[in-house]
């Protein structure tokens, strides 16, 4: 598996949960109509296969390595969907996250 393939799934995983939790949270605590509750259940089951698709078979080091990519994809949602910018202390927390994704998930084994 290529570098950029596992990282396209951990971001299109990372989009898929995210984009679904919101979809749940506009229709549960905004009052939007439950079609959207509906999709955003759609989509999180989505979230739910597409780390299937990863070729490790190490399901605790993926979901592992995702929770630091859904922690720096979080920051991007409110920065880009709710306006919350992120001050310095979330991008330094982020750099770290990702270096421990990088850790975590890209490290050689023997």
């Amino acid at each position: 598996m290529t570098v950029a393939r596992s990282i396209g799934l951990f971001v299109a995983a990372g989009l898929a949960e995210i984009g679904g939790g919101y979809l749940m949270w506009r229709w549960l605590r905004e009052g939007a109509p439950v079609l959207l509750g509906v999709l955003g259940g759609a989509i999180l089951v989505l979230y739910g296969v597409i780390p299937t698709l990863q070729r490790s078979h190490d399901f605790g080091r993926i979901y592992a390595a995702y929770g630091g990519v859904f922690v720096v994809a979080s920051l991007l949602w409110g920065w880009g969907v709710d306006s919350m910018r992120p001050d310095r202390y979330d991008l330094a927390g982020a750099a770290i996250v990702l270096a421990g994704v990088g850790v975590i998930y890209f490290s050689p084994r023997g």
